[in-house]
């Protein structure tokens, strides 16, 4: 298998940016298999229909998933992993504030969706470090 990086430049991204990867394309897939979860975090204040928000969200993150997977766009990929993880910020803060005020959701559910939003500062920075350590082309 040929090498993408010239001799003597370490990696130092790959396995960060393999995971995000593995997240954002897991994710991304999921949008397209059950796309009704994610139409129901979608910002009712958005215009336009929720699918919409669900589909292009989906394609977006598989995209991304796609360049942090290859070393030549890994760069550009993390920079664009972190504006995603940014854009849909907004969905999070939905389904935190939906589950909360559900009387019917489950404990666990409420507890995960609060903690799970503070998870986003350190994915952002973890894409922006991707980009970082990423061969220079």
């Amino acid at each position: 298998m040929a090498q993408d990086k010239p001799a003597g430049v370490t990696d130092t991204g790959r396995t960060p940016a393999l995971r995000l990867a593995a997240l954002l394309l897991g994710a991304g897939v999921m949008h397209f298999v059950a796309p009704k979860l994610f139409d129901s975090i979608v910002p009712p204040q958005l215009p336009g229909k929720a699918r919409t928000y669900t589909y292009w969200s989906g394609v977006a993150e598989i995209g991304v998933g796609t360049a942090l997977l290859v070393p030549r766009t890994r760069r550009l990929g993390g920079r664009l992993a972190a504006l995603l993880f940014i854009a849909v910020f907004p969905a999070n803060i939905q389904f935190t504030a939906d589950s909360v005020r559900n009387p019917k959701a489950p404990w666990a559910l409420k507890a995960i969706s609060v903690l799970r939003l503070p998870l986003q500062l350190p994915m952002i920075t973890q894409a922006l470090a991707v980009s970082r350590r990423a061969p220079r082309s």
